[in-house]
């Protein structure tokens, strides 16, 4: 029965319905105030109505702005009931109950809209204060922000000269990544160690209130944590570089079963401490922000260390901010978060948010020792090393690094930008981690993120193994997708990085959960094209996001399988240490969320020089010279970004195609009611050409006799030569020495008129693909292959093409006069050239998207350069 209802009525009756459903299940009353309990540890709960501090109205009067919305969920409804009306006047003044067992605030509600994060802010808080789990009250005040690119671009020359964090994804994939900014600098506390010793530092006096909140939630009698030592030092900020808090994680023998290695004692046991005691709700965006380096997975895995690190390599930096920049450009909002903390009767509130001033300074040329860390070649050989391993079943596939060095006279700021303009990645990301060292990064792959959902606390990775050069062009890079998606090697190494990926989340998820949401989707960067898996699971109740990125650490699209294995193999053979490459940089949110992209395609700026890492992940198929090739493609755009400006090219191009002809040439291009005669006409333009277009006939014999052009190009077009007088064009060209190219048609014209017989092809070829060989030929003066006119000079000696044709020239009974240039994979003739004459034509289209515009355009460019009558003076 349909619903002859008008539209206005229909959405009326859906709103007052859904409003029904609020007073019934959730409890709302029109009164002032609305308030109920929510259940610990869950998003929402039947049982557990939700909590509102604030009024709230749910007056007839909103049913109106609601009809003119599309539908929304009870929870978005409700919330802007309570957002309308007296919202202005509240805000700033809002409570939030303790983090441990409080009541979903206003700000939950903002957000929860039931659709997945995708990396992005999840909502806007409110301003208000609230109360974290081991009791920190904190005070946040939010506020828009207009001018967003000159909030951006402050916060950036910032990072030049003070330590902080600047996150940002440029790069949007359904499902998956959303475009977002999240940064700060000047934060008052910064966390740092190396193997089980750790530092929390106090950068100003805000970070000294904060310290003592750390120093008690690190010695707390009921916290699970045992440190071996813990230690206060140095002077208040400003005096020697501020307070220092020292500790150290007792290295334990105690068993753990594998489900629970995530548990064992570590530096993670301290960060998990510091989370757990700042656990709230209040805010998405207050958390840890850093970076944690490769060396941490060896506080898990027994592996034998065989390289020296450096006396300056930190395992993991990570800060406290308490001022936030966010932009959502999906939702084209912006706003800064400012936080306070009060802790046993002090607080910063009042307190200057300031820091020290670290100016960056490019290093001497001569301080640049080596460009790095393996001669050439020696990858190739490690690669072959690998393939050893794989023949004997010790390893399955592995990824072998390496490193290059440059100087960056650049700012760190402006390589960020020239890098997320020239390769927008998810993860994007510029640190200045203090002491001289910086991270510039645009990683193209997810860690690990969290995120609490009413299924649970769910867990989502993207392997990324599988990569190919990206095309000059959509038509190049369409063919090197077909190549990729068809290679036997690059799959197997997508499935063994799933499979292991599988394994890692099997270890914590609740069974039955673990998915694959993708399989081989395309992501397309710069200058690669990768092929991704997206894999989700749902925690077991008692393991938290920590749990999941550490069951995870590291990936095995950095390391191999089996992973322990391949860790040590990578030990064993890598020149250097990989100290942050192949780690991961992002947010640890004290809400129970995690954010994490993996440490690829990042610049390293350590006293003025930098280093790019990069890897390849290796088969017992992988070719040892294709692999290191890899590598450094992988590098180069990193590399071109500390450039003053991009070497971004796009392969040949027209302009390029131009510089092969002299001088612009005058090219009567004849029309033989072709659909494709424009194009062509296009094509030849684009080499430079001064080119007119007339149908064949009377007009085109008058103006081949009368304006003698330097170059006839007779056209493709349907039926036989005879259709069009074919012969008699060409008797025009030679009688005023017009040297002559042949499309398709043209081909067939010019085997006929020099006495030769054409042929119907068994299976039509009309928009199909052929592969085509160059052949040899005898003639003297000509290119290598012995191509007199040079027609395919700068083309490889196979390539593919589009044909379009029926008709084909008659190997029996070939012209003597004519020589045969090109051959397709099916034994026909594709390209011929006159023995004496400046004749030449193809049988294909190089106009087609199906043959490589690079070479359409420099075969087009050799003809109207190189078919030229020679003078009869010589």
């Amino acid at each position: 029965m349909h619903d002859l209802r008008p539209p206005r009525l229909k959405s009326a009756v859906l709103a007052l319905s859904v409003l029904i459903f609020l007073h019934i299940q959730l409890g709302v009353h029109a009164g002032p105030t609305c308030r109920s309990r929510r259940a610990s540890g869950s998003l929402r709960s039947p049982s557990a109505p939700l909590s509102f501090h604030g009024p709230c109205s749910s007056s007839y009067s909103h049913l109106r702005s609601w009809t003119d919305r599309s539908f929304e969920d009870p929870l978005s409804i409700q919330h802007r009931c309570w957002k309308s009306g007296e919202n202005e006047r509240i805000r700033g003044s809002c409570e939030f109950k303790r983090g441990r067992k409080g009541d979903l605030s206003m700000t939950m509600m903002e957000g929860e809209e039931g659709r997945l994060s995708l990396g992005a802010p999840r909502y806007r808080p409110l301003s208000g204060r609230f109360i974290t789990k081991g009791g920190v009250q904190v005070t946040c005040q939010v506020e828009d922000v207009s001018d967003t690119g000159k909030e951006v671009d402050a916060l950036l020359e910032g990072l030049d000269s003070h330590e902080g964090v600047l996150l940002a994804s440029s790069y949007e994939f359904p499902g998956r990544y959303a475009r977002w900014t999240i940064g700060f600098i000047d934060p008052p506390l910064k966390i740092e160690s190396r193997g089980l010793n750790f530092k929390v530092k106090a950068l100003n006096a805000r970070g000294e209130v904060l310290l003592e909140v750390i120093q008690d939630a690190l010695e707390r009698p009921d916290s699970s944590l045992a440190l071996a030592s813990l230690e206060r030092t140095g002077h208040p900020a400003g005096e020697d570089g501020g307070t220092v808090l020292s500790g150290q994680v007792p290295k334990s023998d105690e068993y753990f079963p594998e489900e629970e290695r995530s548990r064992q004692p570590s530096i993670f046991s301290v960060i998990r401490t510091l989370v757990d005691f700042f656990q709230s709700d209040g805010d998405p965006q207050l958390g840890l922000y850093g970076t944690f380096g490769y060396d941490l997975t060896f506080q898990f895995e027994p592996i034998k260390l065989r390289m020296p690190r450096s006396d300056n390599q930190r395992d993991v930096v990570l800060y406290l901010p308490d001022r936030v920049l966010v932009v959502d450009q999906d939702k084209r909002a912006a706003w800064r978060v400012e936080y306070d903390f009060s802790w046993n009767g002090r607080s910063t509130q009042g307190l200057a948010r300031t820091g020290r001033v670290l100016e960056y300074r490019a290093a001497p040329a001569e301080a640049l020792k080596r460009d790095r860390d393996s001669p050439v070649g020696e990858y190739a050989r490690r690669v072959a090393m690998a393939k050893d391993q794989f023949k004997v079943g010790n390893l399955f596939e592995v990824v072998l690094s390496q490193t290059f060095f440059k100087e960056c006279p650049s700012a760190p700021s402006r390589v960020f930008s020239r890098l997320r303009t020239t390769n927008p990645s998810p993860y994007g990301f510029l640190i200045n981690l203090g002491d001289g060292e910086y991270l510039i990064g645009a990683s193209p792959e997810m860690f690990v993120r969290c995120e609490q959902t009413k299924a649970g606390l769910r867990v989502e990775t993207c392997p990324i193994s599988g990569t190919i050069a990206r095309g000059s062009d959509a038509l190049e890079d369409a063919a090197r997708i077909k190549a990729i998606l068809t290679n036997p090697k690059e799959e197997s190494e997508l499935t063994m990085c799933t499979d292991v990926d599988r394994n890692d989340k099997s270890r914590i998820c609740e069974p039955g959960s673990v998915r694959v949401l993708g399989r081989r989707q395309i992501e397309m960067y710069s200058r690669l094209i990768h092929t991704v898996d997206h894999v989700e699971g749902y925690l077991r109740r008692g393991f938290d996001a920590l749990d999941a990125f550490l069951c995870h650490t590291w990936a095995v699209t950095v390391t191999g399988a089996p992973k322990t294995w391949a860790i040590q193999f990578i030990e064993d053979q890598e020149a250097s240490p990989r100290a942050w490459y192949g780690g991961a940089v992002g947010l640890v949110a004290f809400d129970g969320s995690l954010n994490t992209g993996l440490t690829l395609r990042t610049i390293r700026l350590l006293n003025g020089i930098a280093e790019v890492r990069a890897g390849a992940t290796l088969l017992y198929d992988s070719d040892p010279p294709a692999e290191e090739a890899e590598t450094e493609l992988k590098a180069s755009a990193l590399i071109d970004a500390l450039a003053c400006e991009s070497s971004e090219t796009a392969g040949v191009t027209g302009e390029e195609a131009a510089q092969a002809a002299d001088e612009a040439r005058r090219v009567l291009l004849v029309d033989h009611q072709d659909s494709f005669v424009h194009t062509l006409a296009n094509y030849l333009r684009q080499t430079g050409a001064d080119v007119s277009t007339v149908r064949s006939g009377p007009n085109a014999l008058r103006l081949i006799r009368n304006t003698k052009p330097d170059l006839l190009v007779l056209s493709p077009g349907p039926g036989c030569p005879a259709d069009f007088h074919l012969s008699d064009t060409i008797d025009a060209a030679l009688a005023s020495r017009v040297p002559v190219f042949g499309v398709c048609l043209g081909l067939q014209g010019m085997v006929e008129h020099f006495g030769g017989q054409l042929d119907v092809l068994a299976y039509p070829m009309h928009g199909k693909p052929s592969t085509v060989k160059l052949t040899p030929a005898a003639a003297t003066g000509g290119d290598v292959l012995g191509h007199r006119y040079k027609i395919f000079e700068g083309l490889p000696r196979c390539f593919d093409v589009a044909r379009y044709h029926s008709l084909h020239g008659k190997k029996a009974g070939f012209p003597q006069d004519l020589r045969v240039t090109a051959m397709s994979e099916d034994g026909v003739i594709m390209g011929i050239e006159h023995r004496e004459l400046p004749f030449a034509a193809v049988q294909f289209h190089p106009e087609s998207i199906l043959t490589n515009p690079k070479h359409g355009l420099r075969m087009l460019a050799n003809a109207v350069k190189y078919l030229v009558f020679e003078d009869p003076k010589e």
